[in-house]
């Protein structure tokens, strides 16, 4: 099977496409390396899969031979068909976004240009070139206001407190169009709270722990008072390979994933301690724009379809976090 994965260079992007790799599909990675966080995190997960410098040409992994990086921004019309026509995919997973729902406040002209018109490119791609299926990251953060825990992908979730949570929630009514008007099959993966080796530096996963070893103080918001559906990235994979190896289940398909398991933040940064041997200086904040306070995924109908059973809880996530930072920070 020939996938594309975009955002090859970003976190739950290169760990998918490793386990692809060993599944021994042929897989074309592409990624425009934005510098959103530091880039060279990006550049060592590409190394990590084989892809080393002159990331301008098209390249071919130094570690595996079915895996190729092209240099390439999804918001490029042009680059976007003659990669499509050039290649002629198989299947589609498409994890490239401009992320981060505080950075959205900021710069909101970076999540239209990369999560809708973007995602707009991609769907024209798919009607043209028409590949067997269309899988994309969606987010828990679509749900916004909702109260309503656990969170269904059959309630409403019509109040986003974020632009990026709103870019979101317009892919998957964009993919709903396409799928009625152009038959493609296409299936988003509401994801909830990823965290694990290579995780991204402006998540609190990876914030904590790099102030924690500093002996910095760690900025805890909404006075601690949070949970979080922390979901660790093997699980995550394992879903995405799932959805990627099986025909789509019908035309347009919406699913939670996430270890639906919430975990109270300050229960979360007790585990950091623990596998940092070190204890974190922890300093209170109100509660930020565009954050929620719960976040708890129903998966059961992920699990009824895939047979997804997440399995690895904070305690053992955290240690591999915490492993994985020491030798890259090293």
């Amino acid at each position: 099977m020939k996938v594309l994965l975009t955002g090859a260079a970003g976190f739950i992007g290169m760990n998918t496409i490793l386990a692809l790799i060993k599944q021994n599909h042929d897989i074309v990675g592409i990624d425009n390396i934005n510098d959103y966080y530091d880039v060279d995190l990006k550049h060592a997960r590409l190394k990590e899969c084989g892809i080393e410098s002159d990331y301008n040409k098209k390249k071919v992994s130094k570690r595996y031979n079915n895996y190729t990086f092209i240099k390439g921004d999804i918001s490029d019309r042009n680059f976007t068909e003659n990669l499509f026509r050039e290649e002629k995919f198989d299947v589609v997973c498409h994890m490239a976004a401009q992320a981060g729902v505080r950075y959205s406040i900021i710069n909101p002209y970076a999540y239209i240009d990369s999560n809708v018109s973007g995602f707009l490119n991609m769907l024209e791609c798919c009607r043209h070139f028409q590949p067997n299926h269309f899988v994309y990251a969606s987010s828990s953060s679509i749900y916004g206001l909702s109260d309503s825990i656990p969170l269904t992908t059959n309630m409403p979730a019509n109040s986003p407190v974020s632009l990026y949570a709103a870019t979101k929630k317009s892919n998957e009514l964009m993919a709903h169009a396409y799928s009625h008007l152009y038959n493609i099959p296409t299936t988003g993966l509401r994801f909830f709270t990823v965290y694990g080796p290579w995780g991204r530096p402006d998540m609190a996963p990876f914030i904590f722990t790099k102030a924690t070893f500093e002996q910095k103080p760690i900025k805890i918001f909404n006075n601690g008072n949070m949970k979080r559906d922390f979901t660790y990235i093997d699980d995550i994979v394992n879903g995405v390979c799932a959805v990627l190896n099986s025909p789509p289940k019908k035309m347009y398909n919406i699913y939670n994933i996430g270890a639906s398991a919430p975990v109270a933040l300050m229960d979360f940064i007790a585990e950091i301690e623990k596998a940092a041997k070190k204890t974190a200086t922890k300093e209170m904040h109100a509660m930020q724009p565009g954050d929620v306070v719960e976040t708890y995924a129903d998966v059961s109908g992920f699990t009824r379809d895939y047979d997804y059973h997440p399995s690895v809880g904070i305690e053992e996530g955290v240690k591999q976090f915490v492993e994985w930072y020491l030798r890259y920070t090293k």
